[in-house]
């Protein structure tokens, strides 16, 4: 597939080299290009571009920014590219304060998500939560003593969740689909519990995995 990475931090950058490591064409957008000279050299094979040439590269889109900052980014992506196509949403609505006790905070309440304000605010796109839940280093192909991982979904559209449960079972992970768009109410806080450990004890080398009687 030709994907379109929106986002240069090190989720996209990691999504973008994973992509390419599975033989799809990637090109990978930022608002300074020029940043990620340095980066690329080390992946001859991605290009680099701004966030309106990934959006109208990618017949899949993947949203890796701030989710604060993520309905922008898709604004300058623009909207008329990105119409239609498949988003997997990476985004937490993570505030900026210190985490209390290990816990970060959320600017959306359990009644909301922020995928759901995206699709609110963007209907001709087709968005998936997925990669929210685990680390940027463990998001390709990861290895854990216990097997496969279990990777978190949902959206709207079934069609665009088979595709992204596909990609993640490429990239080594095990699937659940939790429906509809509302469950990213209950999938974007794993990473609150995601990151507990790390900032406690400087734990950061696990996943989530559902076992099934």
């Amino acid at each position: 597939m030709r994907i379109g990475v929106v986002g240069s931090g090190e989720v996209g950058t990691t999504l973008a080299a994973g992509f390419a490591k599975h033989g799809h064409a990637v090109t990978i957008g930022a608002r300074t290009p020029a940043k990620l000279a340095e980066w690329s050299e080390q992946h001859p094979e991605i290009r680099i571009g701004t966030l309106a040439a990934a959006a109208a590269f990618g017949e899949l889109i993947v949203l890796a920014v701030k989710a604060a900052a993520a309905a922008q980014a898709l604004q300058l992506a623009g909207t008329a590219a990105l119409a239609g196509k498949l988003v997997i949403d990476t985004t937490n609505p993570v505030t900026d304060a210190p985490p209390v006790n290990g816990v970060l905070g959320f600017y959306t309440s359990t009644n909301e998500s922020a995928m759901e304000s995206l699709q609110r605010q963007f209907p001709s796109l087709r968005f998936v939560k997925a990669f929210n839940s685990v680390g940027a280093e463990f998001m390709v192909n990861p290895r854990f003593e216990g097997g496969p991982p279990t990777m978190f979904i949902c959206g709207n559209d079934a069609a665009a969740r088979q595709t992204v449960a596909d990609i993640l079972q490429q990239f080594g992970w095990e699937v659940a689909d939790m429906g509809a768009a509302e469950a990213a109410r209950a999938i974007e806080p794993l990473c609150l519990l995601w990151c507990i450990p790390g900032f406690l004890r400087n734990e950061w080398s696990h996943a989530f995995k559902l076992l099934r009687s």
